[in-house]
């Protein structure tokens, strides 16, 4: 049998067995006290991650675009949406959690457009698929994914990957058309596909 001694740190093989006859105590379990000195504590040991292994460190590491890269998304997108005659949209990027890392107001966008861009992009992120393909999703009786706080299943989201993995998403909003929405997004993707892994 292996001595758990050494693997333990001294501090918790002391405590968990010193915490199961506090317990046992103040519960009045009933067991014959006797009997229960003489049975032996074990202790369970958990197996330490391998060397170098995330877990070790008690945090988790998420992907992210860098303050360059989601820039130059947001620009890619607001100039195909100019290019197209349709500058009074808002262009957003967000990181998997919805969170803005770059925005653009195109000239005379209205007001409504800057949190369709922002909802836009953090549905494509969270679902990791583009809003057009998750509108259907929307649709039924009773609840549906479109009841969740901060979403939006309009086109105009596309997800931004790296590898199979979401990492963020670019919301447009105020096209008349949601499809020129997501045609926008679409080039802001397009601009930074090359720096993505």
């Amino acid at each position: 049998m292996m001595n758990l001694s050494r693997r333990l740190p001294k501090a918790l093989a002391v405590t968990v067995p010193l915490a199961a006859v506090l317990a046992t105590a103040a519960c009045g379990s009933g067991i014959d006290e006797k009997a229960a000195s003489a049975a032996p504590v074990t202790t369970a040991a958990v197996a330490a991650p391998a060397a170098g292994d995330q877990a070790t460190k008690g945090t988790a590491t998420a992907n992210r675009l860098t303050v360059g890269t989601a820039g130059a998304a947001a620009q890619a997108a607001l100039a195909k949406c100019q290019a197209d005659g349709l500058g009074f949209v808002t262009v957003a990027v967000v990181d998997r959690n919805g969170n803005v890392q770059a925005m653009l107001r195109g000239d005379n966008a209205a007001q409504h457009t800057v949190e369709a861009a922002r909802q836009k992009g953090y549905t494509a992120a969270a679902f990791g698929a583009n809003t057009s393909d998750l509108a259907g999703r929307a649709k039924g009786d009773g609840a549906t994914v479109a009841d969740l706080d901060g979403t939006l299943f309009l086109p105009g989201g596309v997800s931004v990957k790296a590898g199979n993995a979401s990492i963020a998403g670019i919301g447009v909003g105020g096209a008349p058309d949601g499809m020129a929405d997501q045609a926008c997004a679409a080039a802001g993707l397009e601009a930074i596909a090359g720096s993505l892994q």
